[in-house]
């Protein structure tokens, strides 16, 4: 091959002489006869540097061995000799492929006679069995396949010819959903044939039909719903294996139902009331609607509205209860072929109307909401409002039983309304508070003795409910059922009824007697009594007065001994009269107010701290208005007694800075705060030109004045007994609110009495005559007297006329045990006070003027404890203390002066001024004045 590859490359050198052998010339070489020993020899003669290997560069290897002068001649015949021995190489291998590759063809050509002696052989037995089995045998097996199928398509035809009787009698006669489902079955199983497809679509337009049918079936069932109906309906759906389905398409139709509902009563009432047939309403959405009704028919349709609902929602329930008894009739075990389906459907049913409980009462709320806030109830009727919050109240107690709500979106609503109207409420109520003790007499309402608010029709709230939480309109319901058996609303209204249809003709229509003929009432047992009483005979002719055990709030008096009669007659006036409270027209008003404010929280629960801070208000413009009226006095602080408290003084300045409009013309309005803030304050009443306070023939309008304080007293105890309803009511965290206003406020009403009282007190005796007689007396005498001075008699019988004035006034009103205490300890210690004044102006005393003074002291006390009972004598310590400091020594003088400061300077200064002389020198005096001077500087 390397000597082929040299040659070549040597045959293509390109000189002047040579020209590269053609494919021609090579041809005619190898044409040539070949001698293979002359061919071998010319193979040998090639060079062995020819055959070292294939990068030998045999053009090269030529050249370099040609001589230096070249011959033409020589190098042809060189050339010539390469030409061969590059024809020997190349006609030597096509010779020993010749030979090999004829070898193999006559190899071939053998096989393949053998291979055509085999493929004859093959199809000669081929044939012989084809004959003698295949034809026979399969052709067997070929019939038996045609007849097994000619078989099928009889049983075929027969049920095809079956099921078009059928189906064209079902189609023509009925409905009946059983026999088009097996008609159907039957159609889908050979919907093949090209007959059948025809039947099979009027049986899909039937079942569609029948669906249509069912839903509208199942429609009717959210309004009244009947159990044969709904089961049969049930009962359809399970056919169809639609279920769920149908429970999708119940909750939609409960939906559109309460829409419906609720549109077609408010369109009603609102159609009704515009007179005309005028079809705008129609077209108007619902909210917009609820803002057409009037305020006569709000309160009916509101009714009619709930009735729907109730309904609806009943219906609901009762759906629930079909379900649940339906689950525990099937809860027997079922075949394991359609039990896990089964389980599947109740599971997703059970779910589906668990979960639209909430959803449907959502709806309700939402419905109910528009309505209320579509009309502006702040100038309703009282008694009208109560009604809307009853049935509201009703609503939401049937929200609760239907799904546990608390009805969040009502309360708001409602909320929002019952605030509105309570303010407008509050305010009116306040002024016509204003207006009737403006106009108030003070007269004496007369009421029977038994008289408890309790009887009022304000307050039978309280009697029928035992816990504050249930509704009004729900007690009647449940007070003749056991509680541990009481049933919800929809228990009690399963079958038939509505808990709304109470609410149509719900009216106050209760009359209530708590008013005396004639303000006195006769008892057997007191006649007696006061015939005793009467036939005393160790009582003195200017004591025998009418007297009565007149504590406040007490039964009448029952079992009562002559003993316990006579140790209280000097005290109790106006025997003749029962124990009946004391109140007037305007605090029955005020409690009958109370009343409606707390049917309102009660049924409310959301506005209670509204409400019960608007009660707190009705109480603080009473207290003040009687303060204003009777109590309010410049003298109160020269008297020194003490007679308004602390906590007193701080309720009035409290009342008086929140409640009280001080400018109600609005001329200072900058100095008495903002527009917004005087909107809530009430101007300060004014006593009525009727009642005369100056008549001291009248004991300067005590009657008025009893009348006035005790109705608040008697008001303050009914507050009392109404504060652990109250507690119930308030909110936790507004709970220290009530507790300071019937600590702070409420407790402070019977403290009226002191500076009341004191007024009658102080004109009703002439005190300034006692200290001219006093002034007359001559205290620095020499010996002991045994007989009183004459202004201690006089003193004396202005107690006992003040004594027969009480009297007489009892007579018109009655004074209870409280008050005539009140009065007389008033009289006493001004007495007492005006004694010492009267001692403490003397110029000069003796020891014998300072006897006198215990003995007219002692004679003024031993008749007085015939005149009262209050025991001890107020004030008593006050004077004997003061008598006998004049025989001090110097050095107790000046104790008794730091420790006795109820005493005033003069009267301290007129101890050691009359002191002197006698034991207390000048120094001393001197010494004991700086001592009252220290002590008075610092209230300068």
């Amino acid at each position: 091959c390397l000597l082929i590859k040299a040659l070549r490359r040597g045959c293509g050198l390109k000189t002047p002489s040579s020209k590269r052998p053609t494919a021609e010339e090579l041809r005619e070489l190898r044409q040539q006869p070949i001698d293979p020993q002359a061919e071998q020899e010319i193979i040998n003669s090639i060079e062995e540097v020819y055959f070292s290997s294939d990068s030998f560069d045999m053009v090269r290897h030529e050249l370099e061995k040609l001589p230096p002068e070249l011959n033409l001649q020589e190098l042809e015949e060189h050339r010539d000799k390469l030409k061969r021995q590059q024809a020997a190489v190349s006609i030597s291998p096509f010779s020993l492929s010749l030979a090999l590759e004829l070898e193999r063809v006559t190899a071939l050509q053998t096989n393949l006679q053998l291979a055509a002696v085999i493929c004859t052989n093959a199809r000669r037995q081929l044939r012989g069995a084809k004959e003698g089995f295949t034809e026979a045998s399969l052709g067997l097996l070929a019939n038996q396949r045609r007849r097994q199928l000619l078989t099928g398509l009889l049983k075929s035809l027969r049920t095809i010819k079956t099921l078009v009787i059928k189906s064209c009698t079902f189609l023509q006669m009925t409905n009946d959903l059983s026999l088009c489902l097996e008609c159907q079955k039957a159609a889908s199983t050979f919907k093949h044939y090209s007959c059948i497809s025809e039947l099979n679509s009027k049986l899909q337009d039937t079942l569609e039909q029948i669906e249509e049918q069912l839903d509208v079936a199942l429609s009717k069932t959210c309004k009244h719903f009947d159990i044969l109906h709904y089961t049969k309906v049930q009962r359809a759906y399970s056919l169809l294996g639609k279920t769920q389905t149908a429970m999708d398409q119940l909750h939609m139709h409960f939906t559109q139902a309460i829409h419906n509902t609720v549109f077609q009563v408010v369109l009603g009432y609102v159609e009704l009331c515009a007179g005309n047939a005028d079809t705008k309403f129609q077209k108007m959405q619902y909210k917009d609607l609820c803002t057409h009704i009037t305020l006569d028919s709000y309160i009916p349709c509101l009714t009619d509205l709930c009735k729907a609902l109730w309904e609806v929602m009943l219906s609901y329930y009762r759906t629930m209860q079909w379900h649940e008894e339906h689950d525990k009739q099937e809860a027997a075990p079922t075949p394991a072929a359609g039990s896990d389906e089964l389980s599947v459907d109740r599971s997703y049913v059970k779910k589906k109307l668990e979960h639209g409980l909430t959803r449907i009462w959502q709806d309700v709320q939402l419905k109910v909401k528009a309505y209320i806030l579509g009309t502006d109830m702040s100038n309703f009727k009282y008694d009208d409002f109560i009604v809307v919050l009853d049935v509201i109240s009703r609503l939401m107690q049937v929200g609760e039983e239907f799904c546990g709500s608390k009805s969040e979106v009502l309360q708001e609503s409602i909320k929002r309304q019952s605030v509105n109207y309570f303010k407008n409420y509050h305010r009116a109520r306040l002024e016509e508070l204003r207006m009737f003790l403006e106009n108030e007499t003070w007269e004496l309402c007369p009421v029977k003795s038994n008289f408890n608010i309790a009887q009022l029709h304000e307050f039978k709230f309280m009697g029928q409910c035992r816990s504050p939480s249930i509704s009004p309109s729900r007690q009647s319901v449940s007070s003749s059922v056991p509680p541990q058996e009481e049933l919800s609303l929809f228990q009690l209204h399963l079958q038939d009824g509505n808990p709304f249809e109470m609410h149509i003709d719900h009216k106050e229509e209760e009359t209530e007697d708590v008013l005396a003929s004639n303000g006195y009432e006769s008892d057997e047992m007191e006649k007696s009594v006061y015939q005793d009483y009467d036939s005393d005979s160790d009582v003195p002719d200017e004591l025998k007065q009418d007297y009565v055990d007149e504590q406040t709030g007490d039964a009448p008096l029952k079992s009562v001994s002559k003993e316990t009669m006579r140790s209280k007659k000097k005290s109790d006036y106006n025997l003749s009269k029962v124990n009946a409270p004391i109140l007037t027209n305007t605090t029955l008003n005020v409690i009958r107010l109370v009343g409606k404010y707390m049917q309102m929280m009660n049924i409310l629960k959301p506005i209670a701290f509204d409400v019960i801070h608007c009660v707190s208000q009705l109480f603080d413009y009473y207290l003040y208005a009687v303060y204003t009226f009777f109590g309010r006095n410049d003298m109160y602080e020269s008297s020194g007694l003490g007679l308004i408290s602390s906590r007193l003084r701080t309720t009035l300045n409290r009342i008086q800075e929140n409640l009280i409009d001080m400018d109600p013309v609005g001329e200072n309005a900058g100095v008495h705060g903002p527009a917004e803030d005087r909107k809530e304050k009430v101007p300060s009443p004014h006593l009525s030109q009727l009642v005369v306070l100056t008549n001291s023939g009248t004991l300067y309008g005590l009657a008025q004045r009893v009348v006035a304080t005790e109705s608040l007293v008697f008001l303050a105890e009914q507050f009392e007994s109404l504060q652990s309803h109250l507690d119930t009511m308030m909110p936790a965290a507004k709970k220290p609110f009530l507790q300071q206003f019937y600590s702070q406020t409420v407790s402070t009403a019977s403290e009226l009495r002191k500076p009341i009282y004191w007024i009658v007190a102080a004109k009703a005796i002439d005190y300034e005559q006692m200290l001219l007689l006093m002034a007359g007396v001559k205290w620095d005498i020499k010996e002991i007297m045994s007989q009183h001075n004459i202004y201690v008699d006089i003193l004396l019988k202005e107690f006992e006329q003040f004594n027969k004035r009480l009297s007489d006034v009892s007579r018109h009103v009655r004074i209870p045990l409280p008050v005539s205490n009140v009065l007389w300890e008033h009289c006493i210690r001004l007495a007492n006070r005006t004694l010492v004044e009267g001692y403490s102006n003397v110029k000069k005393c003796s020891n014998e003027g300072r006897a006198l003074m215990q003995l007219d002291f002692q004679q003024f006390l031993m008749k007085l404890e015939k005149l009262t009972d209050l025991r001890p004598i107020p004030d008593k310590e006050f004077v004997e203390t003061y008598i006998k400091a004049y025989y001090l020594t110097e050095n107790d003088m000046e104790q008794f002066i730091k420790n006795h400061r109820e005493y005033s300077m003069k009267q301290l200064a007129n101890l050691v001024n009359v002191c002197l002389g006698s034991h207390i020198n000048k120094k001393a005096r001197q010494k004991l004045l700086a001592a009252i001077d220290d002590i008075d500087r610092p209230k300068r």
